[in-house]
């Protein structure tokens, strides 16, 4: 059997290919949290809870380089508790609102109103271009074949159903801070529409001007090439908030847009 991002008898290997995230020596030193960076991300606690701001470069699933290396992990030495259960997952060039459960029976409530889209969900992205108005895409989305990027999404012909809601609240100057509401959860799909659009985030380093940039920055790293081209090192994507008081949460979590993405939107003049 073979790993993630490795090839078996009979596949054919192409260099220029690459699943996202692939091995961490393709990645170079894997993120370490600090015990005090966990405390200052804490949105809410409570007994069964616990909701933080996830920066844009930490991993959620846990890791082989140890429990300071993802959030889950160091949710667990955070509140000295054997498991901690993730509601939903961000990537881990998005920041923003991630929930955590402190009990299965809470982790499990919270999961199924995520999967029937109980949840509201808001997030807030940075896109090229000027979206002089609101849209809607209700488009589907699938594999994207013809990327260099396996796991890269596209707009298909039969794909998976799909509705992602862009709504501007700053254009200027050549880009665009948006409100994005999603109707249903497909792997990338605020990503992959807003590149349907002609609107790439910003930042992006598989949805964005050329998905080749990817594996470039797999190989190299963070490159001046590529902050030419790419302006920001990594996904201008942030969830501000989460609702899910219909199914006993206290509370709307929210948060704050992450420092990188506030200073970018400050020197661009798209500050609200």
């Amino acid at each position: 059997m073979t790993s993630p991002g490795e090839t078996g008898p009979g596949d054919f290997f192409d260099p220029r290919r690459a699943c996202a995230w692939p091995r961490r020596v393709s990645q170079g030193p894997v993120r370490m949290i600090a015990p005090e960076e966990i405390k200052s991300w804490v949105v809410y606690e409570d007994a069964r809870l616990l909701v933080v701001n996830k920066p844009g470069d930490v991993v959620c699933h846990p890791s082989k380089a140890g429990p300071w290396s993802s959030l889950v992990g160091a949710a667990r030495e955070y509140t000295g508790l054997p498991t901690m259960h993730l509601v939903f997952r961000l990537d881990r060039e998005t920041s923003g609102v991630v929930v955590l459960a402190k009990d299965a029976k809470m982790a499990s409530r919270l999961q199924t109103a995520m999967m029937e889209r109980k949840a509201g969900k808001v997030y807030l992205a940075v896109m090229t271009g000027e979206l002089t108005e609101a849209v809607t895409v209700d488009q589907p989305l699938g594999d994207d074949t013809a990327s260099p990027v396996f796991i890269k999404s596209t707009v298909v012909a039969g794909g998976q159903a799909a509705v992602t809601h862009f709504t501007p609240l700053v254009a200027v100057n050549g880009f665009t801070l948006v409100r994005v509401v999603t109707e249903t959860g497909r792997k990338h799909q605020i990503r992959a529409h807003a590149q349907w659009l002609g609107r790439s985030l910003v930042g992006d380093k598989i949805y964005g001007p050329d998905a080749r940039l990817y594996l470039d920055f797999i190989t190299t790293g963070w490159t001046p090439a590529l902050k030419e081209r790419l302006l920001l090192s990594r996904q201008a994507l942030h969830c501000a908030e989460i609702d899910l008081r219909t199914v006993g949460a206290p509370a709307v979590f929210t948060a704050e847009m992450a420092k990188d993405l506030r200073e970018f939107c400050q020197s661009r003049g798209l500050s609200l």
